[in-house]
């Protein structure tokens, strides 16, 4: 049995070649409408081409180009080879991607025709073939097309044949390629349609990025895997959303494609009229955004966790309670645990590390073997890094990330606790909590605060949270910025920051500072 992920997203395709697959819109109100047969058609096109430049099963084919159907086509032209598929965030500087080129050690680079600002070709670290595509399909990878015959063929591979690397934002050091198989984007696929009750005649709105976890390997694999269409937007703009929401029945977004629409008078319940499900993940969705989104437009938000090396772990349920501030319970398949430091399963309701196990689980970080090792517990359980509770039932509820505890004066000091009590705070749009150097405690807590109007004081946050907080986490000092520093993804970036306000408690620096 050929387990190439390809050859289940096929029958699909198959049985609904002439329906809609991919809509873009146009800027005078049309659209460009991609069928089912003509994106296969498409993907067998681009794998010929790659194949005459050499592309094999298990080499690495690095991408870096714009959103668009042919960027689809390109994926799957990878998957159904049963090459490698390396997808590259499009902020990425020459440096970075000089890292990713020498690291991946692809077979060919396919990037952005060149422009002023990243021009190619330009040298790179290691001979590679390069080929360009742009956000509207244009490109040399298309123009081969016409002197390449198309590859047919859908290459045999097993459940553990790698289907992808997705490199890691590299925050804490350099990225780490995370090696995901076709079983595992298969029984997660599998998993989320059965879940999230993925019907025939759901549509898709689509304006996430297709470098990352969520666009490409979520919101897409649901609607190809169902052959259902999608509303493919270039990218997230509020106002474009809300005029297509009436199309539409599905949602997926991060936390900020959520608050921003808040932010528009023009959203209401009307345009949400036809929407069945709204998903949110990537990064923390704020009770506040959570409760506001209920009485506004009268849907509860479905959040779910998941992460590069894990795809989706977690989520609400579909039918049952949905609870702001949770991510709901383990996937059917995925085994999850709170652990220790030693991977001892701490008592429910305490907080530690999420141990997760299942099909949906990465096989380890490319060429770093000593790195996976770290990474894995001798069970299997993967280490997320991220500190959560778990109830009885197995709800469970994230509090941040280990990387980001503060340890203040010997005491554990969990930011998000903070946080959820300063995004209550009238004149705080949002908040951050992080630890910085500090002569006496080791670190010591900082509010990063993003104020409606006003700067915010010290003593106006000490005066929030008198009483309701135990005075080793409250912040000794607050800093007003303009907004926080977040990844493609939504996630706010606490290393930029910890890097940024690391002076703070020098001694003439900050000691005693109110704002910034």
């Amino acid at each position: 049995m050929n387990e190439n992920f390809y050859a289940l997203l096929k029958q699909g395709f198959q049985q609904k070649a002439d329906s809609s697959c991919l809509i873009l819109p146009r800027g005078d109100g049309a659209a460009r409408r991609w069928r089912y047969g003509e994106l296969d058609e498409l993907s067998s096109r681009i794998a010929g081409v790659l194949q005459q430049f050499g592309v094999a099963a298990g080499d690495r084919v690095l991408v870096q180009v714009e959103k668009s159907a042919q960027a689809v086509g390109l994926y799957l032209a990878c998957l159904r080879m049963g090459a490698v598929y390396v997808p590259l965030n499009t902020a990425y500087t020459d440096p970075e991607v000089d890292y990713f080129l020498k690291d991946a050690q692809p077979t060919v680079f396919v990037c952005a025709p060149s422009d002023p600002a990243h021009e190619l070709p330009r040298p790179l670290p290691l001979p590679v073939p390069v080929l360009t595509l742009d956000g509207a399909g244009g490109g040399s990878l298309l123009e081969a097309i016409a002197d390449s015959p198309a590859a047919a063929e859908i290459v045999n591979r097993s459940h553990n044949d790698l289907a992808a690397i997705v490199y890691t934002s590299g925050t804490t050091g350099l990225s780490k390629g995370a090696m995901l198989s076709h079983g595992n984007l298969a029984s997660n696929a599998v998993t989320l349609v059965d879940c999230w009750g993925w019907r025939e005649e759901d549509v898709l709105l689509h304006a996430l990025p297709i470098f990352h976890v969520h666009g490409l390997f979520v919101a897409l694999h649901c609607a190809l895997l169902q052959a259902t269409p999608m509303i493919f937007l270039a990218g997230f703009d509020a106002a474009t959303v809300i005029r297509h929401l009436p199309e539409a029945t599905v949602l997926m977004g991060v936390p900020t494609f959520y608050t921003r629409l808040l932010n528009e008078p023009a959203f209401d319940t009307t345009v949400c009229r036809g929407m069945c499900l709204f998903i949110s993940g990537s990064a923390p969705l704020t009770e506040q955004a959570f409760d506001e989104w209920e009485r506004r437009p009268g849907h509860r938000i479905l959040v779910s966790y998941g992460m590069s090396e894990t795809l989706m772990n977690t989520s609400n349920p579909l039918l049952g309670e949905r609870i702001a501030g949770t991510v709901g319970f383990p996937l059917p398949g995925v085994q999850a645990r709170i652990a220790n430091a030693q991977g001892v399963e701490v008592a429910r309701g305490e907080v530690g590390v999420i141990e997760v196990k299942g099909p949906n689980v990465f096989s380890g970080y490319w060429q770093m073997p000593e790195k996976t090792a770290e990474e894995f517990r001798a069970d299997g359980f993967f280490i997320t890094g991220d500190l959560a509770t778990m109830t009885d039932d197995d709800r469970v509820t994230i509090v941040g990330r280990a990387k980001d505890l503060v340890i203040s004066g010997g005491y554990n000091v969990y930011p998000k606790e903070i946080e959820k009590l300063l995004d209550d705070v009238p004149g705080i749009v949002e908040s951050a909590i992080i630890g910085v150097p500090h002569a006496d405690f080791g670190e010591a807590v900082v509010a990063v605060v993003v104020p409606a109007a006003q700067h915010i004081q010290l003593a106006d946050i000490d005066d929030a949270l008198a009483g309701r907080l135990a005075r080793y986490k409250q912040p000794k000092q607050v800093v007003n910025v303009l907004e926080l520093p977040r990844n493609a993804m939504g996630k706010v970036q606490k290393k930029q920051l910890r890097d940024e306000f690391a002076a703070l408690f020098v001694a003439g620096v900050g000691d005693g500072g109110g704002e910034s």
